[in-house]
């Protein structure tokens, strides 16, 4: 996926209103990331495709029309501010490292988005509350990431997980703790990329 691709996969699914606040969002991502490694320097030139779309696709994937999700090491505001900016849920984001989270607060009150988005600068073992969606990208292997994150979600919660190529000894290797129902979603960004969708998670 060109980054002209990119922008126009965002533009046929989202208003304008949502596409210039994830523009200015982007320009902040950029001229930030010399001063902290928000994302990788060398994804800068593919920023729209990499991180932009790659985050948005999880809107299709949540089900009809969330009201809160949590993002787990949201890093550089990816996927969890991108969401965010284009879709009208509560979102709280988890990033245990200050000056991501400083930035982080920093975005959201530029983009004017902080009565329905908030960063928790702590690790997600020690978040209180629930939400509909919970999603995390690539932080974790998924048994140790249903440890630390479980008391965050109920029978009702959509594990939306983007893991890069699939592991599937490590899906299977769930089943051993875990009961859930799951189904794998093939990323548009990358052929190689696949996104683990869990419902009815619950320790046995």
């Amino acid at each position: 996926m060109t980054e002209d691709d990119a922008k126009a996969w965002i533009a046929e699914r989202f208003d304008v209103e949502a596409v210039e606040r994830l523009t200015a969002f982007i320009g902040m991502v950029v001229a930030e990331t010399p001063h902290q490694n928000l994302i990788a320097p060398s994804t800068i030139e593919s920023i729209w495709a990499r991180h932009a779309v790659d985050s948005l696709q999880l809107v299709g994937m949540a089900g009809a029309s969330p009201s809160d999700w949590i993002d787990i090491g949201t890093g550089g505001g990816f996927p969890g501010l991108a969401v965010a900016l284009v879709a009208p849920v509560r979102m709280v984001l988890i990033e245990p490292r200050r000056r991501r989270a400083d930035f982080l607060s920093l975005c959201i009150a530029r983009l004017g988005i902080g009565d329905r988005v908030t960063v928790e600068a702590r690790k997600i073992e020690s978040v209180v509350g629930t939400a509909q969606i919970i999603s995390a990208r690539a932080v974790a292997s998924l048994r140790n990431l249903l440890h630390a994150a479980a008391h965050c979600s109920t029978k009702d919660t959509r594990w939306l997980l983007p893991r890069g190529r699939l592991d599937e000894d490590e899906l299977a290797a769930l089943h051993e703790h875990w009961r859930f129902m799951f189904h794998v979603e093939q990323s548009v960004t990358s052929p190689e990329s696949s996104i683990v969708v869990l419902d009815k998670v619950n320790a046995k």
